[in-house]
């Protein structure tokens, strides 16, 4: 195992971090009793596309993780902007994060949150620790996405994307 030693503090390394803006995604699922569980992770990312692969990390001391890693399903949902009441009812500790939100059941018995761009359903294939979190791999089973913009996070704060500036151009020789 990597051992990495370093002495960047805590503080410091969240103020460099922040500077790198995130998606906001809810990781939903449900546990042996039926119960709607979520989280939200501003690490979501695909990672393969043959076969179709995503991931995101969470902390070792997530109390939801484990109980939706038992049914080896889970769906990953886009927030859409605004959507930061969403965001805030999933990251409370306790019952109830699912109380007054909008949401369906998906194929797999998972919710897929109707405030969302996209929901993407999954299995789980892979689940290392590193550092202080889980770095999960879904197997992506089921997809779709709807109009608007997805919720954003940087800084501290939540956000929109606005859309590339007319003077940046992708590919010009940077």
């Amino acid at each position: 195992m990597l051992t990495v030693e370093s002495s960047i503090s805590q503080q410091h390394y969240r103020k460099v971090m922040g500077r790198i803006p995130t998606s906001v995604v809810a990781i939903t699922g449900i546990d042996e009793t039926g119960e709607e569980l979520g989280f939200i992770v501003g690490t979501f990312a695909s990672l393969s596309l043959e076969p179709p692969l995503v991931t995101f990390s969470v902390a070792e001391t997530s109390s939801t993780w484990p109980r939706i890693r038992r049914s080896q399903y889970f769906s990953a949902n886009v927030l859409a902007g605004p959507g930061s009441e969403v965001c805030r009812a999933l990251s409370r500790k306790g019952p109830g994060k699912f109380d007054g939100l909008r949401y369906e059941t998906g194929e797999t018995g998972v919710p897929h949150l109707l405030d969302s761009v996209a929901w993407i359903d999954c299995t789980l294939q892979a689940e290392v620790v590193v550092g202080d979190h889980f770095m999960v791999v879904g197997g992506v089973t089921a997809m779709a996405a709807a109009d608007g913009e997805p919720l954003l996070f940087q800084g501290g704060e939540f956000g929109r994307y606005a859309g590339p500036s007319e003077s940046a151009h992708v590919g010009s020789g940077a």
